[in-house]
């Protein structure tokens, strides 16, 4: 059956949420498992929760569309997933706290993304849930950043992967974050980013 939405740039963004999700999922299974501290432990669990709910509804929103899942976008995720999850076994404590801020601050720019071209299209009725997806993954980047910011490696790696003070999105929950204003955020922070490491 082929797909209701005539924007492709959409429905691959769609395609690769939904799998991205499940390999996030895996990865945290494996850092939860391989921290010892028992808070650290139960907000990392309830992080892939939150990955797990974010794939479901955006898998909700491929339905209705009839966009069909990516095999190879799904193949490449169980990989992908499976290896972090078995990597944070033995990289130590810190990097998996890194990477893991680092992926979640670029995934709430991806969901204000959607909400974007979804509004281009004349279709509103996903926003609420593409707000509240951008939010809670810019909530797990806090986590992640507030468990690590005074860690004496943060500036080596700031440098080289360009996240730690600096985040890969504009957006500030303190100051005001709200879903009538999600549209002006975000735009070319993407290749903001990229440039800033071709400088580095």
């Amino acid at each position: 059956m082929k797909t209701l939405l005539a924007d492709r740039t959409l429905v691959d963004l769609l395609r690769k949420a939904y799998s991205a999700e499940k390999a996030a999922a895996f990865a945290y299974q494996g850092h939860a498992g391989s921290v010892k501290n028992k808070d650290e432990k139960k907000s990392i669990k309830q992080i892939e929760m939150d990955e797990w709910n974010h794939r479901r509804e955006v898998g909700m929103i491929m339905s209705q569309y009839h966009i069909p899942v990516s095999k190879w976008y799904e193949v490449k995720s169980y990989f992908i997933g499976r290896t972090l999850c078995i990597s944070c076994y033995l990289i130590g404590w810190f990097m998996p706290f890194y990477f893991a801020g680092s992926l979640e601050s670029g995934n709430v720019c991806e969901y204000i993304r959607m909400k974007r071209l979804f509004n281009k299209l004349n279709i509103t009725e996903h926003d609420k849930i593409l707000y509240e997806m951008s939010v809670k993954e810019k909530e797990h980047e806090i986590f992640f950043y507030e468990k690590i910011k005074n860690n004496k490696r943060l500036p080596f790696f700031e440098r080289i992967f360009s996240w730690g003070k600096k985040s890969k999105n504009d957006v500030d929950l303190e100051n005001g974050f709200k879903i009538d204003t999600t549209n002006s955020h975000c735009k070319g922070f993407g290749e903001k980013i990229r440039n800033e490491r071709k400088a580095s």
